[in-house]
């Protein structure tokens, strides 16, 4: 059963604009044994939404990732080298991510 990951980050006001910068993650993470890519979708950006940053909560991106199972995402999270070196490089701009993963239609 295939995985959504949904990410939400909020920046420090003072971060670059350089800083945030889209990373083609859906090509570079490749599946340890096959070296194939294993995110089936990635989509994401910057929030557009008319209802404002309070309903926001100060959110100002989000991603949504979608994986062919829990060990795709469970390998991701935990030990791809590229998704790795990408929270690593976002870290001193970050000011609060939040993470909500389901199955589609599981309550």
């Amino acid at each position: 059963m295939s995985i959504i990951h949904v990410v939400l980050f909020q920046f420090k006001a003072d971060a670059k604009p350089e800083a945030v910068k889209a990373v083609p993650l859906k090509q570079l993470c490749v599946h340890p044994m096959n070296k194939t890519p294993y995110i089936i979708s990635l989509k994401g950006g910057g929030d557009n939404s008319p209802e404002g940053l309070q309903k926001q909560n100060g959110m100002t991106h989000g991603f949504v990732i979608e994986f062919g199972s829990a060990e795709d995402r469970d390998y991701y999270v935990t030990t791809d080298p590229n998704h790795q070196a990408f929270v690593k490089s976002i870290g001193d701009v970050l000011e609060k991510p939040i993470v909500v993963d389901f199955s589609s239609g599981v309550y």
